[in-house]
């Protein structure tokens, strides 16, 4: 099944994919809900993040390619970590498909897109097994972990280089039907191919995170885990990124400018 969240007559309704149409329902994929029996054409939906969690908890080099990467580029301290940790991002960044990341007027440098596979959880965890963390993923979705280097570089943490408003697209939707670690990840720019990898080749995998994780936090149903990339691939305004993970599906963000402070001034 495929779930996803989308906007309706103003407000935001749960509903799963079926074909080309979408099927609306009443209540939550994580307790009880019924069909109302209204569709919504799959073209025209207006899509929300699948879901919008508690603990918004992230991975970071997961994949040996990306940290190669991050020393070349003066990362030098980067080195492969030797037990899952993770780290946290803001919901408020979160937006769906086709909704478009806007890239502020001040932001120089690097612009990048981060393909990355996407857990949500379907239960409470807390000191959990193995077992139950394979158990507690709910399903999988994709997530665009966009980055802006020289922000990263210049903070002290990621506040808003991982942060700013609209820089965590995710969706389109929850596939509870998929093993993602057997998937293929591909990003593309204006419909070329900029990177591919194996979403599984991961240095620690999902539930390596959950089992560590749930010693020390109790991570709730719709928390999302976000795995890391293997790939980073820069990003401009008037750009659309497509990230597909196999068995999943494709999130899809066109790239667009802020208007300057100054610029808005001066058209009014």
């Amino acid at each position: 099944m495929r779930w996803c969240r989308i906007e309706l007559e103003g407000t935001t309704r749960h509903g799963f994919v079926s074909d080309d149409v979408i099927e609306i329902v009443e209540g939550s994929p994580f307790g009880v809900y019924r069909s109302t029996g209204q569709v919504v054409s799959l073209e025209r939906a207006v899509f929300a993040p699948p879901v919008i969690p508690s603990s918004f908890l992230c991975v970071g080099m997961n994949y040996t390619s990306h940290i190669k990467h991050a020393q070349l580029h003066g990362m030098s301290a980067t080195e492969i970590p030797t037990r899952p940790e993770v780290n946290y991002r803001a919901s408020s960044a979160l937006i769906g498909h086709r909704q478009p990341i806007v890239k502020p007027s001040d932001c120089e440098g690097r612009f990048e897109s981060e393909g990355e596979l996407v857990a949500v959880i379907g239960r409470s965890l807390r000191r959990c097994t193995r077992d139950e963390a394979i158990d507690s993923v709910f399903g999988w979705t994709i997530g665009n972990d966009v980055s802006a280097r020289n922000w990263q570089h210049a903070d002290r943490s990621f506040w808003r280089a991982k942060n700013s408003d609209t820089f965590k697209p995710m969706g389109p939707w929850i596939a509870t039907d998929v093993d993602p670690m057997h998937s293929r990840t591909e990003v593309r720019v204006n419909d070329e191919v900029h990177a591919e990898f194996d979403t599984g080749a991961m240095i620690f995998d999902p539930y390596d995170y959950l089992v560590e994780l749930s010693k020390y936090v109790t991570v709730a149903p719709g928390d999302v885990l976000w795995m890391g990339t293997d790939a980073m691939v820069g990003m401009s305004p008037g750009d659309t990124v497509d990230i597909s993970i196999s068995g999943i599906g494709t999130l899809s963000n066109p790239i667009v400018s802020e208007v300057s402070p100054t610029a808005a001034r001066k058209e009014q």
